[in-house]
């Protein structure tokens, strides 16, 4: 008989690309996965695995009992979230990523409002937890950017994802998993107060062509919206500085080094000498919203937690 613990092994390589980044995903070592391959292939009586180069690839056989393997996986998960959960009480452990500035203007008051008292939480670039007050579900949180939170979320790694999406560059959304929408966040050209244009209501792209800028890295979606603000003029950014932390953004501003897009959801308070001004013409706005799984659509636990971050979108000021 073939053992869960096998296929979900297989599965994990095929989404992976190999078995050490399927190790890393699953927390085992890679001998560990290695083993289960083994063991599948024993059940099975076929090989699944086949070696190429330094890596493996699956068999015509490997991909097909990956494919049901997929599918078993994703009926267990059902049944676990939706049959064997009490809808009353959401429980156990959710998985959640979400990018930086929603951890801080979202996922943190949904923390709070978790248990009603502002339960203590961490976040960032490691994991960080909360856990309500006698309610047995306990929120574990990973900062990242939106793709990769759907890749996460798609692999079985996270379990909710917090993500947005420009108009400008699309997220792509893979079947398996559900978007729902929680807000339009506008971002903002940052100036300093000195700057000519800080005393306008808006601006338009043709007024930003010749400004230095700060950008998140290349690649990063902010940056490519950034990119597409000048190319419909066919022009270029010209960027100085590169850095992830907005925060750095706004000193640089400050500093009257650098002009800056920077998103208003989970924005602190501008510093003096830091004006915003909307782009128009089009305006820059990012959808915001939530995808997860659809065999997790009736978990008790996914659909709490969603309707308090539906709460907290509800109460803010970003679009």
């Amino acid at each position: 008989m073939i053992e869960i613990a096998a296929l979900r092994a297989l599965v994990a390589v095929e989404q992976q690309g190999s078995v050490v980044a399927a190790s890393e995903a699953m927390g085992f070592s890679p001998s560990a996965v290695s083993q289960q391959i083994k063991k599948l292939e024993k059940q099975s009586g076929v090989t699944v695995l086949e070696r190429h180069g330094r890596g493996v690839l699956l068999t015509d056989r490997g991909m097909a009992l990956a494919e049901y393997g997929r599918r078993i996986l994703g009926e267990l998960e059902e049944l676990q979230a939706t049959l064997l959960a009490d809808p009353a009480k959401p429980s156990g452990v959710l998985r959640l990523v979400a990018f930086s500035t929603a951890c801080r203007g979202l996922v943190g008051p949904m923390l709070g409002k978790l248990d009603g008292a502002g339960s203590a939480a961490s976040t960032g670039n490691t994991a960080g937890s909360s856990a309500a007050a006698g309610s047995g579900l306990e929120i574990r949180v990973v900062a990242e950017d939106p793709r990769e939170a759907v890749q996460r979320v798609a692999t079985g790694e996270a379990d909710l994802g917090v993500v947005h999406n420009w108009h400008s560059v699309p997220l792509v959304i893979p079947e398996n998993m559900v978007h729902e929408d929680l807000c339009l966040d506008t971002a903002d050209v940052l100036l300093n107060s000195a700057h000519p244009l800080a005393s306008r209501t808006a601006v338009e792209p043709s007024d930003l062509v010749g400004e230095r800028w700060i950008s998140t890295p290349a690649g990063a979606i902010c940056n490519e919206a950034l990119l597409a603000i000048l190319a419909g003029l066919g022009r270029v950014p010209d960027i100085r500085v590169y850095d992830p932390d907005f925060s750095t953004h706004i000193a640089m501003v400050q500093q009257g080094v650098a002009v800056a897009l920077v998103p208003r959801l989970g924005r602190p308070e501008l510093p003096a000498g830091v004006v915003a001004v909307p782009v128009a013409n089009p305006m820059q706005q990012r959808q915001v919203g939530i995808v997860y799984r659809k065999t997790m659509t009736a978990s008790p636990s996914i659909r709490h937690v969603v309707r308090l971050l539906q709460d907290v979108a509800a109460e803010l000021d970003v679009d």
